[in-house]
């Protein structure tokens, strides 16, 4: 019995292949296909018969090949930690102004994952040859950790939690963004005011806060009658902390209103306020940070930072260092890149 003959593996067409369709060589299909350079002139005829022969084998341009010639792969990184408790809305915001930016300039855009910040080296792993440029969302290096940043690429970093040597950084005026919320709220008659705070070591979480406790300072409330109960960025951790808080008390014992360090933690208040039986605004109002997609679905009241925008500046930023037209000493702090805040009002 006669074995059945084995099928020849599909592989892509090369240059080589072109070439040998067309009667020249591989230097001269690729001087037509991918356009570079050749000392030889090459006719209306040749170009004619070497774009024919790349139609019949369904020649592709080798990308990676030409990224290597050209020394620039347009791709550009973008490292966030992953939570694994739950969606970071924060970060999707920022993605859809990255992506929507790198398309309009031809960039491919690789996310990379971090369980935390405490260490430069595996983005220096990153830095391998395969991105031109790093984008950090939220980085919160410590400071012995943040003068180790790789040279071999551009950073710019949204949010950073320090300055880093010849990293631009864009950030919003979240100090102001938590002066606008509070005194509205306190426009509105509320003067018993809670603040569900972030983490303590946390530039946000502080200026959040500080801003909270200066519009209370303007409206004559001393610093001492401020309520701040620390949680967290997530809502994950901050439905137990409030839980607790709010355990046995009834509406008598409520703050009039809330300002919460960013939506899921606004989120999460209002979650345990309605599972308690408490009306949201109706016994107590609610303010958020961020203006997220959640605040949004949710008829949340926020602060907005304009996170696509920010998402946006950052791959522009990035790519002007990678083509030269924008110089940062690598040796400097760049002075921050600062946008406005928002108070939005809806139904909380």
């Amino acid at each position: 019995m006669s074995e059945t003959p084995k099928k020849r593996p599909h592989r892509a067409a090369t240059l080589a292949d072109v070439g040998k369709i067309a009667g020249v060589s591989a230097m001269a299909a690729s001087a037509v296909l991918n356009r570079s350079r050749t000392s030889s002139r090459i006719s209306e005829d040749t170009r004619k018969r070497i774009l024919d022969a790349a139609k019949k084998l369904n020649y592709r341009p080798n990308v990676a090949a030409r990224s290597l010639v050209n020394r620039r792969m347009n791709t550009l990184g973008v490292t966030v930690m992953f939570h694994e408790d739950e969606l970071n809305l924060y970060f999707l915001e920022v993605f859809n102004g990255i992506m929507e930016q790198a398309n309009q300039g031809k960039q491919n855009t690789t996310v990379f994952t971090l369980p935390n910040w405490d260490s430069f080296e595996p983005i220096a792993e990153f830095c391998d040859g395969r991105i031109d440029g790093m984008i950090l969302v939220g980085p919160i290096f410590k400071e012995e950790v943040s003068d180790q940043i790789p040279t071999s690429i551009p950073f710019v970093s949204i949010h950073g939690n320090r300055p880093m040597l010849g990293v631009p950084n864009l950030e919003s005026d979240e100090e102001h963004g938590a002066y606008l919320a509070t005194q509205h709220l306190l426009t509105q008659g509320s003067r018993k005011i809670m603040h569900v705070s972030g983490p303590n070591n946390l530039l946000g979480s502080e200026r959040r806060k500080s801003g909270f406790l200066r519009a209370l300072k303007d409206a004559g409330i001393p610093e001492n009658e401020a309520i701040i109960l620390q949680a967290d960025f997530t809502m994950e951790h901050t439905l137990p902390i409030f839980r607790g808080w709010l355990s046995g008390k009834q509406k008598a014992d409520l703050p009039d209103a809330i300002f919460a360090v960013n939506d899921a933690a606004a989120l999460a208040c209002i979650e345990v306020l309605v599972g308690a039986g408490f009306k949201v605004p109706g016994d107590i109002s609610i303010c958020g940070f961020d203006d997220s997609l959640a605040a949004r679905s949710a008829h949340l009241s926020s602060v907005r930072q304009p996170l696509r925008e920010m998402g946006r500046l950052s791959v522009k930023t990035v790519l002007e260092m990678i083509d030269g037209s924008r110089q940062i000493d690598k040796d400097q702090m760049p002075d921050p890149i600062l946008f406005n805040t928002e108070l939005c009002i809806r139904n909380t």
